[in-house]
């Protein structure tokens, strides 16, 4: 059996389609999981990717490096191929070799072909399905290479090679490899079965009709039964499959027809302060640049406590239902309701953060947060020339009053500035102008809902289609930074194979609330058995209508609500606490056990054994 502890006396490449390219969650895995790989493998690690030219001038450098990797690069260079080798420009510095497929495309026509021959998989016209078969044959291509680099080096150094793969995209590799019976170990990683995304979307009972689903006519039904032939050819081809959750296993065994051997829980580089308050410092300097923007969108047209104010988020791709953001804007009108009910002093702002269709920043939102920066600009001023009046009127021996301190010219300055600001009508729900506003689906819900931003509404909303920026003359801040300013994240997704969102939430000190139908969810439902206490809260979806998971949800955010500060700060101190159960350095020891199971196939297929991972 292969020793896990000697992980360097193996060859390990990891193929994906977001090497250096940033298209989806699988780039934060690998970005991210990168340093735990180095650190370990060194240079016996690397990571293969379609070339992308205007993402890899950014994050990749060409080397000329003496490695296998970069020898059979160079021998599938000499028989035409377009292939750059170097290393990808974040921690870790992994080797990466990136193949330019499109400059091979006059092999198409053949690699269809012999795809359809020799597994029974019919590309069809659809382009991105054409570009996952050239590249899984350059991939494979690739492999077959390194083996024969290999093959040449000292006895000592001809360790195994694991191919692990990710993705339909990044696994149409893995059954040419088997057909042309290329002696390495492999491991298949979905992170969320195709199939199932597509289901989920517009299937409100998609869990509960899974173990029925005929997914072969599902996937024909949906146009997209290439691309699921594809995912499962390599699921049942590789020695190991495995993938990020529970919850996707059994979605996984369902509708690809094999249980995955492992579940690799994704990680993050979880940064620890070696003092607590300096974490909380940042969330005081964060909710401060929060505070600012809530003033310039609502204080135009009512006023409300900010020390009685706290800030909700959600955010991820614009996946209205499977990211929980309907389940989200219904649970906000419940707790509005409530809130009245029990008339509460306390005002909740909720952020909606997504990517949407806009056309640009809302021309009224724009100008009340210009406003409100010439108003603070001018208190700054004026705060300047009132600190050398008091000092004189001190030295003078007299207590100020506020003539003494504000001259007339200065009171002057700020009651023009504030009728200019003052504006009819409520704050806008929305701080952008969307490309198609009477179809885009969390307006039309929040207008379902009435939540306008009436001043009697205890919860405010505030939906910004755009990903956060430190350049937007809105907000201002990054994400991170922002996450940090705020005081829950909420994220009860319907359909999520993991969820980073909650994750980065506790990596950043705050609390979050996820669901029992996300990966994370149920990975700290099993591991944490007190996650409550430390500030993960899991929201009830599995099973349950939707009327009872907003119902949950409401009372979740309600409880949450009803704390005070001081309990709010040692949550957050316990929720970051935890942060370290997440890290890569932990968590990379699932893929060290993946590893092992392919190896340990390839230890037996070597001697005629069995034909998949034990």
């Amino acid at each position: 059996m292969y020793n896990s502890c000697r992980m360097r006396e193996a060859w390990v490449v990891e193929t994906a389609w977001e090497v250096c390219w940033q298209l989806g969650g699988i780039y934060t895995v690998l970005r991210s999981k990168a340093p735990a790989m180095t650190a370990r493998l060194q240079d016996h690690y690397c990571l293969v990717g379609p070339y992308n030219q205007a993402t890899a001038s950014i994050e990749f450098e060409e080397t000329n490096e003496d490695t296998p990797f970069h020898r059979a690069a160079a021998e599938l260079a000499a028989k035409g191929a377009h292939i750059h080798c170097g290393r990808w420009l974040v921690s870790g510095r992994p080797l990466v070799v990136l193949i330019d497929f499109l400059a091979s495309w006059n092999k198409i026509a053949e690699c269809k072909y012999f795809f359809w021959k020799d597994h029974q998989i019919d590309a069809g016209d659809e382009a991105e399905v054409n570009d996952v078969v050239l590249f899984g044959y350059l991939v494979a291509d690739f492999f077959q290479q390194l083996q024969a680099q290999i093959a040449l080096l000292p006895e000592a150094e001809r360790y195994p090679v694991i191919g692990h793969f990710h993705e339909w995209m990044g696994g149409a590799a893995i059954p040419i490899l088997k057909k042309r019976h290329v002696g390495i170990a492999t491991v298949f990683t979905t992170h969320a079965t195709l199939l199932g995304r597509y289901l989920a979307s517009d299937d409100p009972f998609f869990y509960g009709r899974l173990p029925s689903i005929d997914a072969y006519r599902a996937a024909g039904d949906r146009g997209i039964y290439n691309r699921f032939a594809i995912e499962r050819a390599a699921a049942h081809g590789a020695d190991c499959f495995t993938t990020v959750s529970d919850i996707t296993a059994v979605e996984a065994e369902h509708l690809l027809g094999r249980r995955p051997d492992q579940v690799l829980p994704n990680g993050l580089n979880i940064r620890r302060f070696a003092a607590l308050h300096e974490f909380q410092n940042l969330h005081q300097l964060y909710k401060q640049a929060i505070h600012e923007f809530v003033m310039g969108h609502f204080y135009p047209s009512y006023t409300f406590d900010l020390d009685k104010t706290l800030y909700l988020f959600t955010a991820g791709r614009y996946e209205y239902r499977n990211k929980g953001m309907d389940l989200f804007i219904e649970s906000l009108a419940r707790l509005n309701f409530r809130l009245k009910e029990e008339k509460s002093d306390q005002t909740v702002v909720a952020f909606i953060v997504t990517k949407a269709p806009v056309r640009a920043i809302s021309v009224d939102v724009l100008k009340s947060q210009m406003m409100f920066r010439d108003l603070k600009h001018t208190c700054e001023r004026i705060s300047h020339r009132m600190t050398e009046r008091l000092l004189y009127s001190a030295a003078l021996g007299k207590v100020p009053t506020i003539e003494d301190l504000l001259e007339e010219s200065s009171q002057m300055a700020l009651k023009r500035q504030h009728h200019a600001w003052r504006r009819q009508g409520w704050p806008a729900i929305c701080t952008h102008d969307m490309l198609h506003d009477a179809e885009d689906a969390v307006l039309n819900q929040l207008r379902t809902c009435h939540l306008y931003n009436a001043p009697e509404d205890p919860v405010k909303v505030v939906y910004h289609p755009e990903f956060l920026t430190g350049t937007s003359p809105l907000l201002g801040l990054d994400y991170d930074q922002f996450v940090r300013g705020t005081h829950l994240g909420v994220f009860p997704s319907y359909y999520e194979p993991w969820g980073y969102t909650p994750m980065e939430c506790a990596a950043l000190g705050i609390p979050s609330i996820t669901s029992d139908l996300a990966g994370f969810g149920s990975y700290i439902q099993r591991q944490m058995p007190d996650h409550e206490e430390k500030g993960l809260y899991v929201c009830r979806r599995n099973m349950l209508s939707f009327d009872d998971s907003a119902n949950h949800l409401v009372d979740q955010l309600m409880s949450f609500i009803k704390t005070n500060r001081r309990d709010r700060i040692e949550m957050r101190n316990r929720v970051e606490s935890t942060s370290d159960q997440f890290d890569w350095n932990v968590l990379v020891e699932n893929y060290w056990k993946a590893h092992d199971l392919s190896l340990s196939f390839f230890e037996r297929l070597q001697k005629g054994g069995s034909t998949k991972a034990e």
